[in-house]
């Protein structure tokens, strides 16, 4: 049993050494405090809500350990990552910024967060068709648009409830007609005035439009 306790007894001491030099380094090592922006990141977003307000993109972390800890805080990219899986109703919700959303480096202490607190308001999803709305530029002196046809003439959005509701109709981009005397086919994209509503369908519709002369 000895044995096991004096063999490559030199090699044991100068590994205990070199372990409480190690520490001897760390240990008289100034303990500084840093603010850093860090990304907020969610995991577990229900299938059937979304986010209606404004998106919380980052937060800054005070934190507080030893000089070469902090300098570790370059690579490691620290980051908050907020879990909604126990969300499944609308309505607003409130979550606290702490150690258990946030993965830092050993030795590195989180002081705070700012805020301490991020809050999100959900909806439920809905999805629905709206008209497309067809914008021409003036046509060549002397002409007027004698009629003109949508393919399709609606899309699908989808995006939370209030976003949906407010989208009354998409806009296509301005159709250039100042050259056309007869008729023309012109394949244009639409643009969605609500930032949180997104299409579901091909955003592109095929626009046939005629020109008579006044």
């Amino acid at each position: 049993m000895t044995g096991i306790f004096t063999k490559n007894v030199g090699w044991k001491l100068l590994s205990l050494g070199a372990a409480v030099a190690l520490w001897v380094s760390v240990a008289s090592e100034p303990e500084l405090a840093t603010l850093r922006s860090v990304p907020v990141e969610y995991k577990g977003v229900p299938n059937n809500l979304e986010i209606s307000s404004d998106f919380v993109e980052d937060v800054v972390l005070e934190m507080r350990g030893p000089s070469s800890r902090l300098r570790d805080l370059r690579d490691a990219r620290p980051a908050v990552v907020l879990d909604f899986s126990s969300v499944h109703e609308p309505g607003q919700r409130t979550f606290t910024v702490d150690l258990g959303n946030v993965s830092l480096p050993r030795g590195i202490q989180l002081v705070r967060s700012i805020p301490a607190q991020v809050q999100f308001r959900f909806e439920h999803r809905i999805t629905r068709e709206v008209p497309v709305e067809v914008r021409f530029s003036p046509p060549q002196e002397g002409y007027s648009v004698a009629h003109y046809t949508v393919t399709p003439p609606a899309l699908l959005i989808t995006g939370p409830e209030s976003s949906v509701a407010k989208t009354v109709s998409v806009r296509t981009d301005r159709i250039d007609i100042s050259g056309v005397v007869v008729g023309h086919q012109f394949r244009v994209n639409t643009y969605l005035a609500e930032p949180r509503v997104r299409f579901q369908s091909p955003s592109q519709v095929v626009v046939d439009v005629a020109v008579k002369k006044n």
